[in-house]
């Protein structure tokens, strides 16, 4: 990803557990734009906690009328896929195209 707030923990202290994480958000598509969660940059932070994972997102815009719909999406995808509790709070940091998988955002022409 391109932008440089995304922190996700997990990555380096557990990477198979946040492979399995990435692999739930791909399976969860922005309905307005068709692109998932990961080409999206949406997970801004991910965490683990004793059997709790701990996920920061953010959605495109603050008022997405599809906002609560992604949120259970995501919260469901990624239970089931590792098989935790998933503690999601939606964050208040604005979403750019920065924050887009750096391969499609370039394909698009935005970086």
């Amino acid at each position: 990803m391109a932008s440089a707030s995304k922190n996700w923990e997990l990555t380096k202290t557990d990477p198979e557990l946040s492979r399995k994480v990435e692999d739930a958000l791909r399976t969860v598509v922005d309905p307005e734009l068709g692109l998932n969660l990961m080409e999206l940059g949406l997970v801004r932070s991910l965490h683990k906690d004793g059997e709790t994972l701990h996920m920061n997102m953010i959605l495109t815009t603050p008022f997405c009328p599809y906002g609560p719909m992604l949120v259970d999406e995501v919260r469901h995808a990624v239970e089931d896929a590792v098989e935790m509790v998933v503690e999601l709070e939606i964050g208040t940091e604005v979403w750019d195209a920065h924050m887009m998988d750096d391969e499609l955002a370039a394909e698009w022409g935005l970086l």
